[in-house]
């Protein structure tokens, strides 16, 4: 359910944003969405078909780029993409290591006419 307060996010920034620039109306939203930031994108598309009603970006595309996880192995010093559903360093097996991105979540570009 946190999908529709994050739609609504997305609306209060990507709206203004578009009026801004003098656009009439809004053909994409592409978002960029952590592996781990709990958002699913399924939801998104649904939430955002329901709250977009009205404005300037009624009907707009939403495009959704999976951020994958990344980590910094503090053990063996490894850097890269965790596998998924992995949660050891694949290059030493430790569990000791730091997130370095996959929890975010953004607004990337916004495409209008």
């Amino acid at each position: 359910m946190h999908e529709l307060v994050i739609v609504e996010g997305i609306l209060n920034a990507v709206v203004p944003a578009a009026k801004e620039h003098n656009a009439e109306r809004i053909l994409a939203i592409r978002l960029k969405i952590g592996e781990l930031s709990g958002v699913v994108p399924s939801c998104i598309h649904e939430y955002f078909a329901v709250a977009a009603k009205g404005t300037i970006a009624e009907g707009a595309r939403i495009e959704i780029e999976k951020i994958p996880v990344r980590i910094r192995c503090r053990s063996c010093g490894y850097a890269g993409e965790l596998p998924k559903r992995r949660y050891r360093c694949p290059a030493c097996e430790s569990a000791d290591f730091r997130i370095e991105s996959g929890r975010e979540y953004y607004v990337d570009t916004i495409e209008a006419e």
